[in-house]
This record gives structure tokens, C-alpha cells and sequence, in this order.
């Protein structure tokens, strides 16, 4: 149950920001998959594609630094809670008609609260090093469409997008 009326939890009864107490909430497994893009010329595409880039792999780097970014979430949003990740798995797929790189990321855990905020961090962290490792040839990327598609796990149950 939220402390604030307007139902946001991050917020107590005066509106100020706060961390939300989880100690009383079950240990439970929860796991969380969000999913995202960078979109990129076709040229750049090829480049990521056929593994010409001239900073390496980007693919491979980029799935590493979204694993590193999920285990640093609390680190990274002021109000996550630091959690016992007991998996973090980072899929990154080339499309030609994107074109571009296609992101899904899935975190599991078990604890007292949801991972959502790390799979969509790992996400995003993957996605801005797919910019940095491509920019010298294509400043134009667009990162965009980050979004939760699975959450399941605690007293709110399953919710998966359509």
C-alpha cells in the first residue's frame, strides 16, 4: 500500500521522497524482462552485423556492460533497493529491417522486491553502448522503445505486455 495519496510509493504522506520499506513484504522469486532498440543507418548495421566495427565486438561488449549495469542499478536510481541478483541475461539480435540492434534483457532474483528497474537499466546501459561503440560512424542512432514485457513475482503477481 502506498504511504502517499496520489498511490506513488516513493513518496510518504508529506509527498517527500523515501525509500520504500520492503522488511515486512515476502521473500519471494520474481524475475523481470524489459526489452528496447538502438535503430541506425543501414550501413551501420552492416558494420555491427558482419563484426567490422573497429572497437571490436558490439555485440558482445554490449551484452557485458548490460550485465554490469543491471548488478549496479541501485547504485544508479536513487530509491532502487541494492538486491541479491541471481541472474541477469542480456540478448542482443541484429535486424536489417530495424534496421538496427534489438534488445531484451531478464533479471531474477530472490527477495522482497521486483527487478523491473534492473532489467530496464540493463537495457539501457546495453543500448548506450551500442551508441558509443558504433558513434564514430553514425552520430543519428536512436535508442528507444525500453520497456517492461514481463514481471512476475510478489503480492502483485504476474503482468506481461501485450
Amino acid at each position: 500500500m502506498a504511504d502517499h495519496p496520489s498511490g506513488l510509493s516513493h513518496f510518504d504522506g508529506k509527498g517527500d521522497a523515501h525509500m520504500v520499506d520492503v522488511s515486512d513484504k515476502a521473500v519471494t522469486s520474481r524475475v523481470a524482462t524489459a526489452v528496447g532498440y538502438v535503430k541506425m543507418k543501414p550501413q551501420t548495421h552492416d558494420i555491427i552485423a558482419e563484426g567490422r566495427a573497429k572497437k571490436g565486438d558490439v555485440l558482445a561488449v554490449a551484452r557485458l556492460a548490460g550485465i554490469m549495469g543491471a548488478k549496479k542499478c541501485a547504485d544508479l536510481i536513487p530509491l532502487c533497493h541494492p538486491l541479491p541478483i541471481t541472474k541477469v541475461a542480456v540478448e542482443l539480435a541484429t535486424d536489417a529491417d530495424l534496421p538496427g540492434v534489438r534488445i531484451e534483457a531478464t533479471v531474477k532474483t530472490t527477495g522482497q522486491t521486483g527487478v523491473e528497474m534492473e532489467a530496464l537499466t540493463a537495457v539501457n546501459i546495453a543500448a548506450l553502448t551500442v551508441y558509443d561503440m558504433a558513434k564514430a560512424v553514425d552520430k543519428a542512432m536512436e535508442i528507444g522503445g525500453i520497456h517492461v514485457t514481463l514481471k512476475d513475482g510478489g503480492k502483485s503477481g504476474r503482468y506481461e505486455a501485450t
